[in-house]
């Protein structure tokens, strides 16, 4: 009996043993012995608002436990980037008027099928106007824009396109910001092997991965970014997720040098700033005027990471997206006035329409 028993002991133990060697990558997550002071930050210090968010029916939702949610985070204002135009948009703004009048502003959108048709610049130019007019606070650049839109020879529409000069030109002469969201972080153009930082994401999301030139090459999709940005002085842009330069501060700061009607949202790149707390610390405060607070996807049970790493001083706390970032996070401890400039003084300057009464002075 005793030899049976040590013989099934010893096949248990075989079997445990075997699984945990064959545990593959994607499943390995270990947790942390590491013991160090600090806690989530459920509640943003300072009331702010959201540049970078998304609400995909609003036209006809339900906004009430969004707002409840919104209440628990601190947030006072959600930009909805999500506002379509035309009759779409007018319904979402009479959605907010009626339910909650103080709480959202939506930004209208453009479908650039159709460039290079007769009268498509004029149509769209005028249409963009009547959304502005109709309530619409800001213009959103999806990113299919540089990467899916073709014109009508089936030529690839490039971000600085000249024929598209007389939107941004409007969006000037109107006094709204445009947030533009131009390809994806470098590595999806990278080559998909042990030395691509984001092979564990590109694994599991294998859509993301793009040839070197697919539609062209990362370097000249970002610099047409910049060289609109450039041609439009006198219109202001949000550069969403930071350009994809969160990861090379350097060059970001270089480039806000360069280009000064070009501000930056921090949505979907916190992982980026967490990892290099001492480093973001300094560029925040010395760009503090340039910064917004956004998410991007509407999760509640995420924006705490946000808050931790730009609040605390915490150290080697988790992510929230394992494939976004395997490394740990740390606390910048930003000075209240910089955290004030980057959850609300900055949108409240930039973006009209706002309700200035919700936040302090």
């Amino acid at each position: 009996m005793k030899r049976y028993i040590s013989l099934l002991l010893l096949s248990v133990i075989s079997i445990y043993s075997t699984t945990a060697q064959d545990l593959t990558f994607e499943e390995y997550n270990p947790t942390s012995t590491l013991v160090v002071e600090g806690e989530p930050v459920l509640k943003a210090k300072f009331p702010f608002i959201d540049i970078h968010g998304h609400q995909y029916q609003m036209a006809d939702q339900d906004l009430t436990p969004v707002v409840a949610a919104m209440d628990t985070l601190n947030m006072k204002i959600m930009v909805n980037l999500s506002g379509r135009t035309g009759d779409y948009l007018e319904r979402c703004v009479d959605n907010i008027k009626t339910n909650f009048p103080n709480r959202f502003v939506v930004f209208a959108n453009i479908d650039f099928d159709g460039v290079g048709t007769e009268g498509w610049t004029e149509r769209t130019v005028q249409q963009l106007e009547e959304d502005c007019n109709n309530g619409a606070r800001g213009l959103k650049i999806y990113k299919s824009l540089g990467l899916r839109y073709q014109d009508a020879k089936g030529n690839r529409v490039a971000v600085d396109d000249p024929r598209l000069d007389p939107i941004w030109a409007k969006c000037g002469e109107l006094g709204i910001p445009v947030l533009i969201h131009t390809a994806d972080p470098k590595p999806f153009w990278d080559e998909f092997d042990a030395d691509n930082e984001r092979w564990l994401e590109l694994k599991l999301r294998p859509r993301r991965k793009r040839g070197p030139n697919n539609p062209a090459p990362w370097e000249q999709l970002i610099g047409e970014q910049h060289n609109m940005f450039k041609k439009h002085p006198n219109t202001t842009f949000i550069n969403a997720h930071m350009g994809w330069y969160a990861n090379d501060l350097g060059a970001l700061g270089k480039l806000l040098d360069e280009i000064p009607n070009m501000y930056v949202g921090i949505a979907a790149v916190i992982a980026e700033l967490g990892r290099q707390p001492r480093t973001a610390r300094k560029f925040f405060i010395k760009y503090q005027d340039r910064i917004l607070f956004g998410k991007d996807s509407w999760k509640p049970e995420e924006f705490p990471t946000y808050f931790r790493v730009l609040e605390s001083d915490d150290e080697y706390f988790p992510y929230h997206k394992k494939y976004h970032a395997f490394w740990a996070m740390y606390g910048m401890d930003l000075p209240d006035e910089v955290l004030k400039k980057i959850y609300y003084k900055n949108a409240l300057r930039i973006v009209p329409g706002l309700d200035r009464s919700l936040f302090p002075n």
